[in-house]
Protein backbone atom coordinates (compact mmCIF):
# COMPACT_ATOMS: atom_id res chain seq x y z
CA UNK A 1 0.00 0.00 0.00
CA UNK A 2 0.68 3.65 -0.47
CA UNK A 3 2.07 5.53 2.31
CA UNK A 4 -0.18 8.85 2.90
CA UNK A 5 2.91 11.04 2.12
CA UNK A 6 3.31 9.13 -1.28
CA UNK A 7 0.21 8.87 -2.18
CA UNK A 8 -0.02 12.70 -1.60
CA UNK A 9 3.07 13.00 -3.81
CA UNK A 10 1.58 11.20 -7.03
CA UNK A 11 -2.35 12.94 -6.49
CA UNK A 12 0.19 16.00 -6.65
CA UNK A 13 1.79 15.00 -9.78
CA UNK A 14 -1.72 13.51 -11.66
CA UNK A 15 -3.36 16.78 -10.83
CA UNK A 16 -0.77 18.67 -12.40
CA UNK A 17 -0.03 16.28 -15.39
CA UNK A 18 -4.27 16.97 -16.00
CA UNK A 19 -3.54 20.68 -15.73
CA UNK A 20 -0.63 20.15 -18.24
CA UNK A 21 -3.25 18.42 -20.56
CA UNK A 22 -5.77 20.76 -20.12
CA UNK A 23 -3.35 24.07 -21.68
CA UNK A 24 -1.20 24.63 -23.97
CA UNK A 25 2.40 23.23 -22.42
CA UNK A 26 5.18 24.52 -24.68
CA UNK A 27 3.23 27.97 -24.92
CA UNK A 28 3.13 27.84 -21.06
CA UNK A 29 6.86 27.18 -21.08
CA UNK A 30 7.54 30.04 -23.27
CA UNK A 31 5.44 31.90 -21.34
CA UNK A 32 7.46 31.21 -17.67
CA UNK A 33 10.72 31.89 -19.66
CA UNK A 34 10.11 35.50 -20.27
CA UNK A 35 9.48 36.59 -16.32
CA UNK A 36 10.74 39.88 -15.84
CA UNK A 37 13.34 39.77 -12.65
CA UNK A 38 12.04 43.16 -11.28
CA UNK A 39 8.60 41.92 -10.67
CA UNK A 40 9.69 38.86 -8.87
CA UNK A 41 12.31 40.35 -6.59
CA UNK A 42 9.65 42.73 -5.34
CA UNK A 43 7.54 39.75 -4.67
CA UNK A 44 10.27 38.19 -2.75
CA UNK A 45 10.46 41.67 -0.74
CA UNK A 46 6.85 41.65 0.47
CA UNK A 47 7.17 38.28 1.45
CA UNK A 48 9.61 39.29 3.99
CA UNK A 49 7.02 41.50 5.98
CA UNK A 50 4.41 38.94 5.46
CA UNK A 51 6.13 36.24 7.55
CA UNK A 52 7.27 39.21 10.40
CA UNK A 53 3.33 39.57 10.61
CA UNK A 54 2.16 36.13 10.52
CA UNK A 55 4.90 35.31 13.67
CA UNK A 56 3.83 38.45 15.33
CA UNK A 57 -0.03 36.98 14.97
CA UNK A 58 1.05 33.97 16.27
CA UNK A 59 2.98 35.64 19.25
CA UNK A 60 -0.16 37.84 20.04
CA UNK A 61 -2.67 34.54 19.99
CA UNK A 62 0.43 32.54 22.45
CA UNK A 63 0.73 35.40 24.94
CA UNK A 64 -3.03 35.83 25.34
CA UNK A 65 -3.21 32.13 26.05
CA UNK A 66 -0.57 32.90 29.01
CA UNK A 67 2.15 31.33 26.58
CA UNK A 68 5.78 33.46 25.95
CA UNK A 69 7.01 33.61 22.40
CA UNK A 70 9.83 35.76 22.16
CA UNK A 71 9.35 37.31 18.65
CA UNK A 72 12.92 36.39 16.97
CA UNK A 73 11.82 33.08 17.84
CA UNK A 74 8.33 33.12 16.48
CA UNK A 75 9.92 34.49 13.06
CA UNK A 76 12.61 31.73 12.80
CA UNK A 77 9.89 28.93 13.31
CA UNK A 78 7.64 30.85 11.02
CA UNK A 79 10.24 30.39 8.02
CA UNK A 80 11.02 26.72 9.36
CA UNK A 81 7.56 26.05 9.14
CA UNK A 82 6.74 27.94 6.03
CA UNK A 83 9.96 25.36 4.40
CA UNK A 84 8.45 22.54 5.58
CA UNK A 85 5.24 22.88 4.53
CA UNK A 86 6.50 23.23 0.76
CA UNK A 87 8.67 20.44 0.98
CA UNK A 88 6.37 17.79 3.12
CA UNK A 89 3.15 16.61 1.82
CA UNK A 90 -0.09 17.70 3.01
CA UNK A 91 1.02 21.58 3.94
CA UNK A 92 0.12 21.50 7.86
CA UNK A 93 3.66 19.57 8.62
CA UNK A 94 6.12 22.66 9.61
CA UNK A 95 2.81 23.91 11.47
CA UNK A 96 2.38 20.68 13.60
CA UNK A 97 6.55 21.18 14.20
CA UNK A 98 6.62 25.28 15.47
CA UNK A 99 3.53 23.94 17.84
CA UNK A 100 5.30 20.69 18.39
CA UNK A 101 8.72 22.91 19.69
CA UNK A 102 6.22 25.35 21.70
CA UNK A 103 5.27 23.09 23.42
CA UNK A 104 8.35 21.60 24.37
CA UNK A 105 9.87 25.12 25.61
CA UNK A 106 6.28 26.00 27.20
CA UNK A 107 5.50 22.56 29.21
CA UNK A 108 2.29 22.27 27.16
CA UNK A 109 1.96 20.60 23.86
CA UNK A 110 -1.87 20.56 23.68
CA UNK A 111 -2.23 24.49 24.72
CA UNK A 112 0.76 24.93 21.86
CA UNK A 113 -1.50 23.01 19.23
CA UNK A 114 -4.52 25.32 19.99
CA UNK A 115 -2.47 28.28 19.31
CA UNK A 116 -1.73 27.19 16.08
CA UNK A 117 -4.58 26.13 15.12
CA UNK A 118 -6.42 29.36 16.22
CA UNK A 119 -3.44 31.69 14.25
CA UNK A 120 -3.82 29.68 11.10
CA UNK A 121 -7.85 29.90 11.69
CA UNK A 122 -7.99 33.67 11.98
CA UNK A 123 -5.84 33.74 8.44
CA UNK A 124 -8.20 31.73 6.76
CA UNK A 125 -11.38 33.13 8.36
CA UNK A 126 -9.99 36.39 6.68
CA UNK A 127 -9.30 35.24 3.45
CA UNK A 128 -13.18 33.93 3.25
CA UNK A 129 -14.06 36.91 3.90
CA UNK A 130 -12.41 38.81 1.24
CA UNK A 131 -13.31 36.26 -1.09
CA UNK A 132 -16.43 36.72 -0.49
CA UNK A 133 -16.41 39.91 -0.80
CA UNK A 134 -14.77 40.09 -4.15
CA UNK A 135 -16.93 37.73 -5.14
CA UNK A 136 -19.81 39.92 -4.94
CA UNK A 137 -17.81 42.85 -6.39
CA UNK A 138 -16.65 41.38 -9.71
CA UNK A 139 -19.37 40.78 -12.00
CA UNK A 140 -18.03 38.48 -14.35
CA UNK A 141 -16.46 35.77 -12.06
CA UNK A 142 -20.16 35.95 -10.10
CA UNK A 143 -22.02 35.40 -13.35
CA UNK A 144 -19.99 32.84 -14.74
CA UNK A 145 -20.32 31.17 -11.18
CA UNK A 146 -24.23 31.68 -11.01
CA UNK A 147 -24.27 30.22 -14.41
CA UNK A 148 -22.11 26.87 -13.67
CA UNK A 149 -24.30 26.38 -10.46
CA UNK A 150 -27.58 26.83 -12.79
CA UNK A 151 -26.28 24.32 -15.17
CA UNK A 152 -25.47 21.63 -12.82
CA UNK A 153 -29.13 21.98 -10.92
CA UNK A 154 -30.51 21.28 -14.16
CA UNK A 155 -28.61 18.64 -14.79
CA UNK A 156 -29.08 16.69 -11.33
CA UNK A 157 -32.91 17.77 -11.73
CA UNK A 158 -33.37 16.42 -14.43
CA UNK A 159 -31.98 12.79 -14.00
CA UNK A 160 -33.33 12.24 -10.25
CA UNK A 161 -33.92 13.32 -6.55
CA UNK A 162 -32.01 11.40 -5.60
CA UNK A 163 -28.68 13.35 -5.16
CA UNK A 164 -31.24 16.22 -3.52
CA UNK A 165 -32.34 13.51 -0.67
CA UNK A 166 -28.97 12.01 -0.59
CA UNK A 167 -27.81 15.69 0.65
CA UNK A 168 -30.56 16.44 2.81
CA UNK A 169 -30.04 13.26 4.44
CA UNK A 170 -26.05 14.27 4.96
CA UNK A 171 -27.12 17.84 6.49
CA UNK A 172 -29.51 16.27 8.55
CA UNK A 173 -26.74 13.93 10.45
CA UNK A 174 -24.13 16.68 10.00
CA UNK A 175 -26.80 18.67 12.15
CA UNK A 176 -27.29 15.74 15.02
CA UNK A 177 -23.73 15.34 15.23
CA UNK A 178 -22.78 18.72 15.69
CA UNK A 179 -25.85 18.60 18.25
CA UNK A 180 -24.42 15.93 20.33
CA UNK A 181 -21.02 17.57 20.31
CA UNK A 182 -21.95 20.61 21.64
CA UNK A 183 -24.01 19.24 24.57
CA UNK A 184 -21.29 16.39 24.81
CA UNK A 185 -18.19 18.01 24.26
CA UNK A 186 -14.58 16.36 24.47
CA UNK A 187 -12.16 17.90 26.67
CA UNK A 188 -9.98 18.62 23.85
CA UNK A 189 -12.92 20.91 22.34
CA UNK A 190 -13.50 22.51 25.53
CA UNK A 191 -10.03 23.47 25.42
CA UNK A 192 -9.87 24.77 22.19
CA UNK A 193 -13.54 26.64 22.78
CA UNK A 194 -11.84 28.32 26.15
CA UNK A 195 -8.93 29.05 24.01
CA UNK A 196 -10.53 30.62 21.21
CA UNK A 197 -12.14 33.14 24.08
CA UNK A 198 -8.85 34.20 24.77
CA UNK A 199 -6.72 33.86 21.72
CA UNK A 200 -8.95 35.52 19.01
CA UNK A 201 -12.92 36.21 20.32
CA UNK A 202 -11.57 38.33 22.86
CA UNK A 203 -13.13 42.07 22.65
CA UNK A 204 -9.46 43.20 23.19
CA UNK A 205 -8.01 41.28 20.86
CA UNK A 206 -10.33 40.33 17.87
CA UNK A 207 -9.30 43.71 15.91
CA UNK A 208 -5.85 43.15 16.05
CA UNK A 209 -6.44 39.47 14.77
CA UNK A 210 -8.83 40.71 12.23
CA UNK A 211 -6.29 43.65 10.86
CA UNK A 212 -3.13 41.45 11.10
CA UNK A 213 -5.20 38.61 9.21
CA UNK A 214 -6.13 40.93 6.39
CA UNK A 215 -2.85 42.42 6.12
CA UNK A 216 -1.29 39.07 5.58
CA UNK A 217 -3.83 38.34 3.16
CA UNK A 218 -3.56 41.45 1.32
CA UNK A 219 0.31 40.70 0.91
CA UNK A 220 -0.52 37.22 -0.61
CA UNK A 221 -2.71 38.93 -3.16
CA UNK A 222 0.36 41.92 -3.90
CA UNK A 223 2.58 39.14 -4.73
CA UNK A 224 -0.06 37.38 -7.34
CA UNK A 225 -0.58 40.58 -8.91
CA UNK A 226 3.60 40.72 -8.87
CA UNK A 227 3.95 37.67 -10.45
CA UNK A 228 0.93 38.02 -13.11
CA UNK A 229 3.07 41.30 -13.65
CA UNK A 230 6.67 39.49 -14.03
CA UNK A 231 4.53 37.52 -16.79
CA UNK A 232 3.53 40.28 -18.88
CA UNK A 233 -0.23 39.97 -18.54
CA UNK A 234 -2.64 42.83 -19.55
CA UNK A 235 -4.92 42.28 -16.81
CA UNK A 236 -6.02 45.51 -14.83
CA UNK A 237 -4.95 45.20 -10.89
CA UNK A 238 -8.57 45.07 -9.77
CA UNK A 239 -8.90 41.82 -11.62
CA UNK A 240 -6.20 39.81 -10.23
CA UNK A 241 -6.91 41.51 -7.18
CA UNK A 242 -10.49 39.98 -7.33
CA UNK A 243 -9.20 36.19 -8.78
CA UNK A 244 -6.66 35.72 -6.84
CA UNK A 245 -8.61 35.17 -3.18
CA UNK A 246 -10.14 31.95 -4.64
CA UNK A 247 -7.36 30.69 -5.51
CA UNK A 248 -5.62 30.97 -2.36
CA UNK A 249 -8.33 29.27 -0.34
CA UNK A 250 -8.14 26.07 -2.69
CA UNK A 251 -4.46 25.77 -1.14
CA UNK A 252 -5.88 25.13 2.12
CA UNK A 253 -6.99 21.54 0.67
CA UNK A 254 -4.54 19.00 2.12
CA UNK A 255 -4.58 16.63 -0.42
CA UNK A 256 -1.11 17.96 -2.31
CA UNK A 257 2.44 18.90 -1.94
CA UNK A 258 2.65 22.92 -1.04
CA UNK A 259 -1.12 23.39 -3.31
CA UNK A 260 1.03 22.14 -6.16
CA UNK A 261 -1.42 21.02 -8.68
CA UNK A 262 -4.51 22.22 -6.36
CA UNK A 263 -3.86 26.13 -6.99
CA UNK A 264 -3.12 25.32 -10.52
CA UNK A 265 -6.75 24.08 -11.30
CA UNK A 266 -8.49 26.28 -9.41
CA UNK A 267 -7.01 29.49 -11.14
CA UNK A 268 -7.71 27.45 -14.55
CA UNK A 269 -11.43 27.32 -13.05
CA UNK A 270 -11.43 30.59 -11.82
CA UNK A 271 -10.39 32.15 -15.01
CA UNK A 272 -12.66 29.81 -17.44
CA UNK A 273 -15.49 31.02 -15.06
CA UNK A 274 -14.25 35.33 -15.31
CA UNK A 275 -14.49 34.66 -19.16
CA UNK A 276 -10.57 34.36 -19.41
CA UNK A 277 -8.13 31.68 -20.44
CA UNK A 278 -7.27 29.14 -18.18
CA UNK A 279 -3.69 28.56 -19.47
CA UNK A 280 -3.26 32.24 -18.28
CA UNK A 281 -4.24 31.73 -14.80
CA UNK A 282 -1.96 28.89 -14.81
CA UNK A 283 0.83 30.39 -15.45
CA UNK A 284 0.09 32.96 -12.95
CA UNK A 285 -0.58 30.45 -10.48
CA UNK A 286 2.72 28.61 -11.56
CA UNK A 287 4.65 31.75 -10.96
CA UNK A 288 3.26 32.10 -7.63
CA UNK A 289 3.99 28.81 -6.42
CA UNK A 290 7.72 29.28 -7.41
CA UNK A 291 7.81 32.84 -5.37
CA UNK A 292 6.06 31.26 -1.93
CA UNK A 293 8.79 28.32 -2.29
CA UNK A 294 11.95 30.78 -2.86
CA UNK A 295 10.63 32.78 -0.31
CA UNK A 296 10.58 29.92 2.48
CA UNK A 297 14.43 29.51 1.91
CA UNK A 298 15.38 31.13 4.54
CA UNK A 299 13.89 28.30 6.87
CA UNK A 300 16.20 25.93 5.06
CA UNK A 301 19.27 28.29 6.82
CA UNK A 302 17.28 28.00 10.10
CA UNK A 303 17.05 24.22 9.92
CA UNK A 304 20.24 23.61 8.95
CA UNK A 305 21.77 25.75 11.43
CA UNK A 306 19.31 23.90 14.39
CA UNK A 307 18.54 27.14 15.71
CA UNK A 308 15.11 25.64 15.90
CA UNK A 309 16.23 22.92 18.70
CA UNK A 310 15.41 24.40 21.86
CA UNK A 311 14.87 21.78 25.07
CA UNK A 312 12.42 21.66 27.80
CA UNK A 313 12.45 24.33 30.12
CA UNK A 314 12.75 22.81 33.47
CA UNK A 315 10.81 24.81 36.10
Amino acid sequence: MLSASMLRWTLTLAILAGVAWLVDYNALLSRLNDLSPGWLILALAISVPQIMLSAWRWRLTARHMDMSLPLPVAIREYYLSTFLNQMLPGGVTGDLGRAWRHGTRNASHGAALRAVIIERASGQAALLLVALATLLVFTPLRHGLIEQLSRLNLMLHDRTDIPYALVYMALTMMGLAGLWIHQHPPQWLSALRRDLRRGLWNRRLWLRQLASSLAIVASYMLVFVCCARALGEPLSTATLLALTPPVLMAMAIPVSVAGWGVRESAAALIWMLAGLSAQQGVAISVTYGAVILLSSLPGAVVLLMGRHATPRQVP
